[in-house]
C-alpha cells in the first residue's frame, strides 16, 4: 500500500483552514536565502523559485538576512534581525532553516562552537511557540568553494563541523533535514564568489526545498547501470538501490532458473525514506542468468531482461583506452569475431564532444556546466553495440577473461574513457579539498596541471560567456573535461555504489611532465574510486597499463615511477607495454597484447589463477666483488632476449651519477651487469629511454619494465 507521509502531514497542517487559507511556507536563513549576488532577487531567489514549484495553494515568503549568524553572539545573530521578528509574526505552517554559514567566520565558530546546538534548538522551539503545529526543516549548508579567501585558514574545517552540528540539531530537535550541500557540491560553475548560487544554483535549491517539503522526488527512478542485458556482480550481497517519492513502498523482485534451492524468484520490499532513498540487499549469488528484474512503485514499473550475475570491469583513463577497436592492428580478426562473444556485455560512455584543437560552441559548453558530457545507451550484448567503436583495451580484457573463466560467468564492461584527461580530473572534489587543495586554484594557470592540458582546455572553452552573458574574456568558472574533478563529476559519479569487481586503468600521458605530482595523485585516485564503489573487505583492485614507448624525454622516469606505485599500493598491479610502443605515435596501434597483459594480471590476482601474469621485476640488488652489479628476478623462469641477441639498455653508474653502457648477462634467476667505465656501480637502471629497445622478458613473453635501482 502507497504510504506517502509527506503528502499526508500537508493535509494535516491544512486541517481546519478554509478553503482561501494557503500553506505558509518562510523560509528562513542568511544571504543565501536572501539571494545576494541574484540580478533579479525578487523573482529568482531560491524562495521566489520555491513559490513558482508549489504553487498558488502555498504563501512563500523570504526571510534571509545577509551576514546572518546562528550564534546570539555576533552582531548580526538572526534572532536580532527584524526578518527574525518578522518570520515569528507569519506564524508559518512550513518553516525551512539555512543558517550556519557565517558561524565558520573564525571570530564566532572556535569560540561559540559548544552554544551552536543549544542556541539553534532555541530558535528552532521560537517558531513552535509561534505555531504549534508547525513543520520544521533544518538545512546542511550549502558548499563555500575553494576559492573563499578563508578557505584553507579554518573555513573548509569549520564548514564540515557545522554540518555535523546540523545533522545532531535535526536528531535531537526531532525535525526535518534538508541536504542543500550534495546536489550543489559538484558545481562551482554556480557560485560566481565561491559562496552565494546564481539564479540557476538558486533554482537548484528550491527544487530541493520543494522535494523535500512535499514528498515529490519526481517517482520511481533507477541509477544510470540499471538496463536491459546489465551485468551484476556474483558472489557478494547484491544492492539494489533507486529514488521513489518519500513513504512510497517499493518492491523488487527477480526471476529465473535456479536462483536458489527450490525457488525460481527473489521477492523484496522497501520503503523511501524522507529524502526519497530506497534499498534492498539481496543474498550474493553465483554467476547465472539470464534473469528478469521487476521494480515496481505504485503503478509504476520498471522491467529489466536479460540480466547476469557475473563479473563487473569499469574500464577508465584517457585516450589510449579510449582507443577504438577499429583503429588497432588486429581490428580485422577482432571485428569478425565480436559478435560471436556471447558472453561478454558493455556498457559504454562517450563523451559528447570531442577534446581536439576546436572551440566548442555554447550549446557544448552549457552541457558541460550542467555535467551532461557523457552518453551512453545503457547495458548491450555484443551482438548489440558498436564493437568498432568500442575500446580496444577493455574489448582484448574482457575477452581474454571469458576465454579463461568457467563457462556460465559473464563480463560486464563498463567503459568511461575520454581523451586528454589527466589524472587529476578523475579525483572527487572532496578527496582534492582536503588532500591536495592546490591543483584546484586557477586550474587553467596553476603549474600543477600539464601545460599541454591547460592550453587544449583553454582552447575548447574560448566562446564561453562571461557571467554577465557577454563573450570575450575567459570565463574561469567554465567547466571542461581537464578540469580537477570534472571526470569524477560527470563519469564516475553517476556509477557510484556501482559493486565492481576490479578496475583496469590506462592513463598518464597528460601526466607524465611530472612523476613527482602524478606519484601524489594516482594514490588519491584510488582512494576516491574505493570510497566510491562497492567492493567487499580487501581494497578494490586496480590493474593498470605503464606508458608504452614514445620519444618524450620525461617518459622513462615516469614509468619507473609507475612501477614503484604498482609496488608499494594495495591490491595494486602493472601491466608493461614499452614494446609495443611507437617512437612517434602516442597512440600505438598493438591493443590486442595489452588487453591481455591486464587480463593476465587480473586471472592471477583477482581469480587466482596459476598463470605467469608480468615479464621479471628486480626484487633484491646489490654491488657483487666491487666491480659488478647483481640483480635477482622474481618471475624469472626462461629469462631471456626477446630477440635472441645480448641484453640491451642496462647502465650503471658509480658515485659520480653518470650511467654508462653496460653488459648484462642472466644467470638463472639473476643477471650480472658490468661497465668498463664504473669500477665501483650504486645504480643500475633499464630500459631508461623514451623510446626504448629493451629486451629483457621471461619464458612466457611478458618483457620487464623499465626501473632504476640505487644501491644501499
Amino acid at each position: 500500500m502507497k504510504r506517502n507521509f509527506f503528502a499526508l502531514l500537508l493535509v494535516l497542517v491544512a486541517i481546519g483552514a478554509t478553503a482561501k487559507d494557503k500553506i505558509k511556507v518562510a523560509c528562513v536563513g542568511n544571504s543565501v536565502t536572501y539571494g545576494y549576488g541574484i540580478a533579479d532577487r525578487e523573482h529568482c531567489s531560491y524562495p521566489a523559485q520555491l513559490q513558482q514549484m508549489l504553487g498558488e495553494d502555498y504563501d512563500v515568503r523570504n526571510f534571509g538576512r545577509s551576514s546572518a549568524t546562528l550564534t546570539s553572539r555576533s552582531p548580526m545573530a538572526y534572532i536580532k534581525q527584524p526578518e527574525y521578528r518578522e518570520a515569528i509574526d507569519f506564524k508559518a505552517d512550513l518553516v525551512v532553516i539555512h543558517l550556519g554559514l557565517n558561524d565558520t567566520d573564525p571570530r564566532w565558530w572556535p569560540n561559540y562552537s559548544e552554544e551552536f546546538i543549544p542556541e539553534y534548538r532555541a530558535l528552532i522551539d521560537s517558531f513552535r511557540v509561534a505555531n504549534p503545529k508547525a513543520r520544521i526543516w533544518v538545512c546542511l549548508l550549502t558548499p563555500i568553494g575553494h576559492q573563499h579567501h578563508r578557505f584553507q585558514s579554518g573555513t573548509r574545517d569549520w564548514h564540515l563541523q557545522v554540518t555535523e552540528a546540523i545533522r545532531k540539531v535535526a536528531l535531537g530537535a526531532g525535525v526535518g533535514l534538508i541536504d542543500l550541500f550534495t546536489p550543489l557540491s559538484c558545481r562551482p560553475d554556480l557560485f560566481p564568489d565561491a559562496l552565494h548560487p546564481n539564479a540557476e544554483g538558486a533554482g537548484i535549491l528550491a527544487r530541493t526545498v520543494c522535494q523535500n517539503l512535499t514528498g515529490n522526488f519526481g517517482g520511481l527512478q533507477m541509477p544510470l547501470t540499471y538496463s536491459d542485458n546489465m551485468v551484476l556482480q556474483r558472489n557478494q550481497p547484491i544492492v539494489i538501490n533507486g529514488k521513489a517519492n518519500a513513504g512510497d513502498e517499493v518492491e523488487v523482485k527477480i526471476e529465473g532458473l535456479n536462483l536458489q534451492p527450490q525457488t525460481s524468484s527473489l521477492k523484496y520490499q522497501s520503503v523511501a525514506d524522507s529524502w526519497g532513498c530506497w534499498s534492498v540487499e539481496l543474498p550474493a549469488m553465483t554467476a547465472g542468468g539470464p534473469y528478469t528484474m521487476t521494480v515496481k512503485s505504485g503503478k509504476q514499473k520498471k522491467v529489466y531482461r536479460n540480466v547476469w550475475m557475473g563479473d563487473v570491469w569499469l574500464c577508465s583513463g584517457q585516450s589510449n583506452m579510449e582507443f577504438m577497436l577499429r583503429q588497432c592492428a588486429t581490428s580485422a580478426a577482432d571485428l569478425k569475431e565480436a559478435p560471436m562473444q556471447q558472453r561478454l556485455h558493455v556498457m559504454a560512455m562517450y563523451p559528447i564532444a570531442a577534446t581536439d584543437n576546436v572551440e566548442w560552441p555554447q550549446a557544448v559548453l552549457d552541457s558541460v556546466n550542467a555535467l551532461k558530457y557523457m552518453t551512453t545507451a545503457g547495458w548491450q550484448t555484443m551482438q548489440q553495440v558498436d564493437a568498432g567503436r568500442l575500446s580496444a583495451v577493455a574489448y582484448h580484457f574482457g575477452k581474454t577473461l571469458c576465454d579463461s573463466l568457467e563457462d556460465g560467468v559473464h563480463i560486464g564492461l563498463i567503459c568511461n574513457p575520454v581523451g586528454g584527461t589527466p589524472a587529476e580530473a578523475w579525483i572527487d572534489r572532496w578527496t582534492l579539498q582536503w588532500d591536495y587543495p592546490q591543483i584546484l586554484y586557477g586550474w587553467l594557470h596553476n603549474d600543477h596541471i600539464q601545460d599541454w592540458v591547460r592550453g587544449r582546455a583553454a582552447k575548447n572553452i574560448a566562446l564561453a560567456l562571461n557571467q554577465d552573458g557577454s563573450k570575450g574574456g575567459a570565463n574561469e568558472l567554465q567547466r571542461h573535461s581537464y578540469e580537477p574533478c570534472y571526470m569524477y563529476e560527470s563519469a564516475i559519479r553517476p556509477l557510484e555504489g556501482t559493486a565492481l569487481k576490479g578496475v583496469i586503468w590506462y592513463q598518464g600521458e597528460s601526466n607524465a611532465h611530472n612523476s613527482e605530482l602524478h606519484t601524489r595523485l594516482f594514490p588519491l585516485l584510488e582512494k576516491s574510486w574505493r570510497k566510491a564503489f562497492a567492493f567487499g573487505a580487501e581494497p578494490l583492485p586496480f590493474y593498470f597499463v605503464q606508458l608504452s614507448s614514445l620519444n618524450r624525454p620525461s617518459w622513462p622516469r615516469f614509468r619507473n615511477s609507475q612501477r614503484l606505485l604498482a609496488e608499494g599500493l594495495p591490491q595494486t598491479w602493472m601491466a608493461v607495454s614499452t614494446d609495443l610502443g611507437d617512437s612517434l605515435d602516442v597512440h600505438p596501434i598493438y591493443k590486442k597484447e595489452v588487453g591481455r597483459r591486464l587480463a593476465l594480471q587480473a586471472l592471477r590476482h583477482s581469480y587466482g589463477h596459476d598463470v605467469v601474469s608480468q615479464g621479471p621485476a628486480p626484487i633484491a640488488w646489490r654491488a657483487d666483488e666491487g666491480d659488478e652489479a647483481v640483480i635477482s628476478f622474481s618471475d624469472a623462469d626462461g629469462m631471456h632476449a626477446s630477440d635472441g641477441g645480448p641484453l640491451r639498455t642496462f647502465e650503471v653508474a658509480g658515485e659520480d651519477g653518470v650511467y654508462y653502457p653496460a653488459v648484462a648477462v642472466i644467470e638463472g634467476d639473476r643477471i650480472r651487469i658490468k661497465s668498463v667505465e664504473v669500477s665501483h656501480p650504486v645504480s643500475v637502471r633499464y630500459g631508461w629511454q623514451p623510446f626504448t629497445r629493451a629486451n629483457l622478458v621471461n619464458g612466457a613473453g611478458l618483457p620487464a619494465s623499465t626501473f632504476e635501482l640505487i644501491f644501499n
